[in-house]
């Protein structure tokens, strides 16, 4: 059963969700509500939330089960968003009745989300091999925008020990020109490796491959970027490579 009713200072939680309510004054037509979310839950006023993502928005030919679960969350925020504004609009135009029943359209779809959470996007994983910390930083930021997990190394040989320790991401993009272990060099490393077997592995560089004599073919690269980096066409073939590992 929803409560709609609520006086100042008491609240409505969704303890499966980690969402909780509050209530926080009503003045007239108003009420100043205060909300409570885990940290990977964005909660914004419907005003603000960007309209763009940071890289191009990924294609794929057949929507996966993540991305339907992804799709079915998407279309119940939207929900709740599109009843919350319309319940504030009612308020402020005196018609208090409607937007208690607006409001309780909401929390009937919150309740929803509570009963049945929808299965999370298995995140997808990227070890950015850069000695320039800056970029080596911005670029695992800006990839961490579309959910891509990264982890950094700022050479070869710390690359290497992440790999070697076990971990295992989806793509390694590396740079080629590195002190102590260069891009050639740890990659051929990576490729006699049989645990890493199959490992996609990019290189994002100024230098050409072919300039420092590295194979091309299943000993290679799997794919090339030249900087300055075109950071859509980087993910649209991270994008191709987490389908094909599918």
């Amino acid at each position: 059963m929803l409560v709609v009713t609520r006086r100042p200072n008491e609240k409505i939680a969704f303890p499966s969700l980690g969402i909780t309510v509050h209530l926080l004054r009503v003045a007239g037509a108003t009420a100043k509500v205060g909300i409570e979310a885990p940290p990977e839950i964005k909660v914004l006023r419907d005003e603000i939330v960007p309209t763009t993502a940071a890289i191009a928005t990924p294609r794929s030919p057949r929507p996966s089960q993540s991305k339907k679960a992804e799709h079915a969350l998407a279309n119940a925020l939207s929900k709740v968003t599109l009843a919350v504004h319309l319940a504030r609009k009612q308020w402020d135009a005196g018609r208090s009745a409607e937007a208690d029943r607006t409001l309780q359209t909401a929390l009937q779809a919150i309740e929803a989300l509570e009963k049945k959470p929808p299965t999370p996007p298995t995140p997808r994983t990227a070890l950015i091999v850069e000695d320039d910390a800056n970029e080596r930083e911005l670029l695992a930021g800006l990839l961490g925008f579309n959910g891509c997990e990264c982890a950094t190394a700022a050479d070869g040989e710390d690359a290497l020990a992440y790999l070697t320790a076990g971990n295992r991401p989806d793509v390694v993009i590396m740079d080629m020109a590195m002190p102590r272990c260069d891009g050639p060099e740890t990659l051929r490393r990576i490729r006699a490796d049989q645990r890493l077997a199959g490992l996609r592995v990019f290189s994002v560089s100024s230098t050409n491959p072919r300039d420092m004599s590295v194979p091309e073919g299943p000993d290679g690269f799997d794919a090339w970027f030249p900087k300055p980096l075109n950071p859509v066409r980087l993910w649209d073939a991270m994008q191709d490579s987490f389908r094909l590992a599918n």
